[in-house]
């Protein structure tokens, strides 16, 4: 990452490097059949007529979108049109757009073609433009998931003609150039797709796999819960409620937090695995932590956080148990907001949390399934190539706690929901 100028921006160069290593390392070792790309949401990258970079690719943490709030504010579509709350920083790609261009009156006719930051590697990795809906829909403000088309902001920002078409991630953009066959020695045939959102490749092994309802709880510096098949439920964008869209094109109920940063924000670097005496001593004084450590985003925005019950030192297990509690009852409220049915499954390193996985079964009263593997977003991308197929069902569900252990939590998560509930205001 660069801090700047002209604002703090991704090491495209640096990252581009690592990539052509990598290829060219993985095809001298097991050869390499096609290329699929995933990437974090809520960033896109702008090029000018011979396809470099007319700006820097903007970090979606930056702060100056928000200087220009108000004035975007009446420009982005309502959420009944994106299904895309508002949010602050640079998390709405629209808000980075109207910030990019605004900030610098050339830029517009500097700027050739606008694509999706996946899309930005398939692009330079074949010279083929793009973008993909489930990037497009991951609260960008630029697309309108119930029709599958772009909402009305391109258009408004002047931009529809700039933006590369919508395609489905797991559509063939074309073969790698010649220049990247000759740098890596990978066929020059082999074949390149689309691209897909981290999220919904981790959400998409299962749509193949699971009969509906149930949900994914995709974890990691962002904790999203996504609803498929589920209760009908009225999103509220204030909660952090959103609608995704998945690699088939289809609206999918999310809602999401920064569980993971919250996560490393209150254990910091020492952390020491919780014991069952650990587990049993917090649940029984209720030491609980209350909403929201990062409290930019979820179903607790603008809440700041504190302790009950006395607040564990850092380094003990008991600070591990209270915060895995914590995780799983933000994740349960996320869910219920979304209107979850079902079985929920869990990808990431939260599937490995086993405070987590018990609270999160007994809060919801659902069955809990942790996928093994942390790799389901690598899954997910690889699925998109042609013939590979997902996971099977039967996944194994988490054990239930104890009956005794069982009580204890249901009374600590009365408990936590009511002190939320006077400390939050809603």
């Amino acid at each position: 990452m660069h801090a700047g100028p002209p604002y703090p921006h991704f090491d495209i160069e640096g990252h581009w490097e690592f990539i052509l290593i990598g290829l060219s390392r993985f095809q001298a070792e097991y050869g390499i059949a096609a290329i699929t790309v995933t990437t974090h949401g809520a960033a896109g990258a702008l090029l000018d007529g011979s396809g470099t970079l007319a700006a820097p690719v903007l970090d979606y943490e930056y702060t100056g979108p928000d200087t220009l709030a108000a004035d975007y504010n009446t420009l982005r579509p309502p959420f009944s049109e994106t299904g895309s709350p508002r949010l602050s920083m640079g998390l709405n790609l629209g808000a980075q757009l109207h910030f990019q261009f605004a900030t610098d009156p050339s830029l517009k006719d500097r700027v050739a073609a606008i694509v999706t930051y996946p899309q930005f590697w398939g692009y330079r990795l074949t010279g083929v433009l793009a973008t993909d809906v489930t990037s497009l829909g991951c609260h960008t403000d630029l697309w309108n998931p119930y029709k599958g088309q772009f909402s009305s902001l391109p258009e408004t920002l002047g931009l529809a003609d700039k933006t590369a078409p919508a395609r489905k991630p797991g559509d063939l953009l074309g073969p790698i150039t010649a220049e990247i066959a000759l740098r890596t020695g990978l066929p020059a045939a082999t074949p390149v797709y689309c691209g897909i959102h981290d999220s919904n490749a981790s959400l998409l092994p299962h749509l193949t796999a699971q009969e509906p309802p149930f949900s994914v709880v995709s974890t990691g510096t962002w904790v999203i819960a996504m609803a498929v098949g589920g209760k009908p439920v009225t999103l509220d964008p204030a909660l952090d409620t959103l609608v995704n869209v998945n690699a088939f094109g289809d609206p999918v109920p999310s809602a999401r937090f920064m569980g993971g940063r919250e996560h490393d924000l209150a254990l910091g670097e020492s952390i020491v695995a919780a014991s069952d005496a650990d587990i049993a001593h917090i649940l029984h004084a209720r030491v609980m932590l209350l909403p929201a450590l990062a409290s930019d985003s979820g179903p607790f925005a603008g809440a700041q956080s504190r302790w009950i019950g006395g607040e564990p030192p850092l380094g003990t297990g008991r600070r591990t148990a209270a915060m895995g509690l914590y995780l799983a009852l933000v994740t349960a409220r996320c869910l219920a907001l979304v209107g979850h049915q079902g079985p929920i499954i869990i990808e990431g390193p939260f599937a490995q949390n086993r405070t987590f996985l018990s609270m999160l079964g007994v809060a919801t009263s659902s069955p809990i399934v942790p996928m093994g593997s942390a790799t389901g977003t690598s899954q997910g991308a690889a699925q998109l190539i042609k013939g590979q197929s997902g996971p099977k069902s039967g996944y194994d569900a988490w054990p239930p706690p104890s009956d005794e252990r069982r009580t204890l939590m249901q009374d600590y998560a009365a408990v936590w929901a009511s002190e939320t509930s006077r400390h939050v205001g809603r």
